[in-house]
């Protein structure tokens, strides 16, 4: 099925809005206040996507998921080792599943990324455990960074250093992209190519 494509500003937004919210509301005024903006802005963002392209990708989902489990967990319990744990649990989750996938043969990067490219099978394998093993250092630094420095410089860390890093290294994959990449066959030529067959 086709899915609409938004907007490039449209998905940064989804994508950004939400972090960008958790980081005022905690300026102005604390963890928990932005943990409960923050569930707010996630529910929301997903609905967005969902109402413009009547599609929410896979990751998006897990994350909501996660958040909203762990953001009540916060709220309830008025601890914020849950908000600070969530993204380690994202990343391990996610690393788990990638590195989980190729131990089977199978690649699921392309479903965790709504397969924006296509891909050789080595192509997909070699930058699933790129991916993998990004996710998992991410989670390491995750905990690294709360277990040892304030809940204000978690939270610029989490905004400010998580994004870029992320966008750096997904730039950083386009090299492969391209050396591994396929063009994707088109309907009309798949017809052409069974009409020359059936023609002998």
């Amino acid at each position: 099925m086709d899915k609409t494509q938004p907007h490039p500003l449209f998905k940064l937004a989804t994508e950004l809005g939400p972090l960008l919210v958790f980081f005022f509301v905690n300026a102005k005024f604390n963890l928990f206040a932005a943990t409960g903006a923050f569930m707010v802005a996630i529910v929301a963002a997903m609905i967005a996507s969902y109402v413009v392209t009547r599609h929410i990708p896979i990751m998006a989902i897990v994350t909501g998921v996660i958040v909203l489990v762990f953001g009540t967990l916060t709220l309830v319990l008025h601890d914020e080792t849950f908000i600070k744990v969530k993204p380690t649990i994202i990343y391990g989750l996610f690393a788990a599943i990638l590195g989980g996938g190729l131990l089977f043969g199978r690649s699921f990067i392309a479903v965790m990324f709504d397969q924006m490219f296509n891909l050789t099978p080595q192509g997909w394998r070699i930058l699933t455990l790129r991916w993998a093993l990004f996710f998992a250092g991410m989670a390491v630094l995750n905990e690294v960074v709360w277990r040892t420095q304030s809940t204000d410089f978690w939270v610029n860390f989490k905004v400010f250093g998580v994004t870029p890093l992320t966008m750096i290294f997904a730039i950083a994959q386009m090299p492969l992209t391209k050396r591994y990449g396929v063009e994707p066959v088109s309907l009309e030529t798949s017809e052409a190519e069974a009409g020359d067959i059936r023609n002998g």
